[in-house]
């Protein structure tokens, strides 16, 4: 096991974007007053509406990808990232950037994945079909994965990259559930932590329908693959 300690400067805070310039500035300034500016943030982004300028003018690095969903884009910020533990959030100001600290104490703790758990506190903030699909996907993926998860969708997590460099990831629109089945299924070490979810900053990308189709989908996938992993 990796006994070494990390500090702020061992981060990178990577996210994806499509047209968020609204949110991307209040949420980059809160990762920089997080981690007093130590953190490394790539933003993968397919943008027309100057997220990406916004993006560079605060420190961040910019990888410009044409449009190819979600999961492509988070996917290629994680592989991108250069440090040794990589926390994922989304761009849109619902998560919270002053809990980063407390996500690399956990790391430091031994855990392999931190992952944010939005549903603990209620999530009043999440629309009441998102927050009851959630809640479904949670149930769905615990029953079939053969461990209990809270929220298989949220954005915010911690990742020791050892565990990014290990599992080969296949899902676009359910990358975020996928990032935390196999690692459980794997016997990585978990710890799933209370946060709370904000109010989204601008306008959603996300059907609710064809999205939550599609999440399912990658759920049910990627717990049969593992189940069929552990056969062999």
């Amino acid at each position: 096991m990796d006994q070494r300690s990390y500090d702020l400067d061992d981060v990178s805070v990577v996210m994806g974007a499509y047209n968020e310039a609204e949110a991307i500035g209040p949420v980059l300034d809160d990762i920089e007053a997080a981690t007093d500016g130590g953190a490394e943030v790539v933003v993968v982004d397919s943008s027309t509406d100057g997220t990406a300028e916004i993006a560079r003018d605060r420190g961040a690095r910019v990888v410009d990808q044409p449009p190819s969903g979600y999961g492509a884009a988070v996917r290629r910020a994680l592989y991108e990232a250069s440090n040794p533990v990589r926390i994922t959030t989304d761009c849109d100001g619902t998560y919270p950037m002053d809990r980063i600290p407390d996500f690399l104490e956990l790391v430091n703790d031994g855990y392999d994945v931190v992952s944010g758990d939005r549903l603990y506190h209620g999530a009043d903030t999440m629309p009441a079909m998102n927050r009851l699909g959630n809640r479904a996907f949670a149930t769905v993926a615990s029953v079939l994965g053969g461990h209990t998860l809270h929220d298989v969708t949220t954005g915010m997590r911690a990742y020791h990259e050892k565990v990014i460099g290990a599992i080969r990831w296949t899902e676009n629109t359910g990358l975020s559930a996928e990032l935390l089945i196999r690692p459980a299924m794997r016997g990585y070490r978990i710890r799933q932590e209370p946060i709370e979810y904000d109010e989204r900053l601008g306008e959603t990308k996300l059907d609710p329908f064809s999205g939550g189709a599609e999440i399912g989908k990658s759920i049910l996938k990627c717990c049969l693959e593992e189940r069929a992993r552990q056969l062999r």
